[in-house]
């Protein structure tokens, strides 16, 4: 079976090439693109807005927006207007956060989950086009809706994905959520726990869905003159995660020791030459274990990995000089 694809869209893209990125999307039949918004570089939603005014097939999700630097209320209407520029191709992708940048902006990540389950309870009442009172830990509104004046107020069908590692949230997502966009950096043996943690989810369901769709970041580098310079374009990524969200460590099966010594080279933020440095502590196994990298064919073996674990969609996250054409092969190799 043809393996559908997406396009992480992130910092490394210019906007030239975001936008030539979306068009080999849809010239090769791409499920999806999605914009990142995570660290303080660009906001998702104007990079959004303008795919959606560029495009006419691909789905356009935010991969993803965190759930405290916009109310419930502004995220709905967000969707909404969205929602209008590309009816039917819009996908609401939500993420708690991350430390030790929430608390530096003063909005540190307490109680995720719940926080979370507040959030996309009132999120998807509004899109119900509801009225919505909600008085939780995290999340207050006292009778509010969609309110335009000059045309007439309707639900929306926006899918909410949980932007979702530990198993909590994901047993949330499968709960509460229609699917779940799965982040980078994460081994395709991780995929077994993860699985099992949205079924615990599903099964808690009364709306008749029996499963979600799972969406994955996959970090991805193709060179075929040089596969070792591919590899150590991942290499890269992978250290410099490592010491800014070393959460993930214990996800894609890295030793806290290397952890530690990756964070002894370089502070947060880390600068490029501190990730040149720190990468050379990477082991090649390590890349390849969360990683799809070399030529390729040895990306689309990663891939296809990937995809028989359960991921639907892999997104390609397309690191270094040949992105672009790291997105033409695949593109190619799956069309």
């Amino acid at each position: 079976m043809r393996i559908q694809l997406g396009v992480h869209l992130g910092e490394r893209f210019t906007l030239s090439e975001t936008w030539a990125a979306a068009e080999l999307a849809e010239e090769h039949g791409f499920d999806s693109l999605w914009v990142a918004e995570g660290r303080l570089t660009r906001d998702a939603v104007t990079l959004m807005a303008i795919l959606a005014e560029r495009t006419r097939t691909v789905r356009i999700g935010s991969g993803v927006v965190n759930n405290k630097t916009r109310n419930a209320a502004l995220m709905a209407v967000t969707f909404k207007t969205l929602d209008e520029l590309a009816p039917g191709r819009v996908v609401c992708g939500l993420g708690a956060w991350w430390e030790p940048l929430a608390s530096r902006v003063g909005t540190p990540v307490t109680k995720p989950v719940t926080a979370m389950r507040e959030y996309v309870d009132v999120l998807k009442r509004f899109f119900a086009n509801e009225e919505v009172t909600h008085h939780g830990q995290f999340v207050h509104v006292d009778g509010v809706r969609f309110d335009r004046m000059y045309a007439e107020n309707t639900a929306v069908d926006i899918p909410v994905y949980a932007g979702a590692v530990g198993p909590r949230m994901l047993e949330l997502a499968g709960e509460v959520m229609d699917g779940v966009y799965l982040d980078f950096l994460l081994p395709v043996s991780y995929l077994e726990g993860a699985s099992a943690a949205i079924g615990r989810g599903v099964a808690k369901r009364t709306d008749g869905t029996t499963s979600l769709d799972v969406t994955q970041a996959v970090a991805v580098a193709v060179d075929d003159a040089d596969p070792a310079a591919a590899v150590d374009e991942c290499r890269a990524f992978l250290a410099l995660y490592l010491m800014q969200q070393p959460h993930i460590a214990e996800h894609c099966g890295v030793e806290a020791e290397l952890v530690t010594r990756l964070q002894e080279v370089a502070g947060w933020p880390a600068r490029p030459e501190d990730v040149k440095r720190a990468m050379r502590l990477v082991p090649d196994e390590a890349v390849h274990r969360v990683a799809a990298a070399g030529t390729t064919a040895d990306a689309a073996a990663k891939l296809e990995e990937y995809h028989a674990a359960g991921v639907r969609v892999p997104v390609l996250n397309p690191l270094g000089p040949t992105k672009m054409a790291t997105i033409d092969a695949l593109g190619r190799y799956f069309r």
